[in-house]
């Protein structure tokens, strides 16, 4: 997911520049599609800011129904925020992730036969009454 959103923020920066209609084009789709799995993630971890953030990026940049702002001096800071929104959902990491990595690295004891739990005579249970002798 990391090169994936890194493209978005490159091509968010390239849009600063006065590039061809069919490049804005392409760029509406990508960011659209980066605003989209940012979305689902946010939503899915429960990050609500970040899902507001990320709605709003995909309204403003969607193919289907475009918005048309029609300056270029109106665009060039929403490409410019975008573009740093973007990086910086691509490279800070978040606590959760950094937590399982330690639970994940932590070392593991490997041994040619299972090892079986130890038990102790407080783990087992007796029977308090006595077997009848016959």
């Amino acid at each position: 997911m990391k090169p994936f959103l890194t493209l978005c923020a490159i091509c968010c920066f390239l849009a600063v520049f006065r590039l061809p209609i069919e490049y804005y084009t392409i760029l509406r789709i990508l960011i659209s599609m980066g605003a989209l799995l940012v979305l689902y993630n946010a939503v899915r971890f429960k990050q609500y800011y970040f899902s507001l953030i990320f709605l709003f990026i995909l309204i403003l940049f969607n193919p289907v129904f475009p918005i048309y702002l029609y300056r270029k001096s109106i665009w060039i800071p929403l490409d410019i925020i975008t573009g740093i929104i973007f990086l910086l959902i691509a490279f800070v990491e978040k606590p959760e992730e950094k937590k399982e990595e330690e639970v994940i690295e932590a070392p593991e004891e490997t041994t040619a036969y299972p090892v079986q739990p130890r038990l102790h005579s407080r783990d087992i249970i007796i029977n308090p009454k006595k077997p009848r002798e016959n």
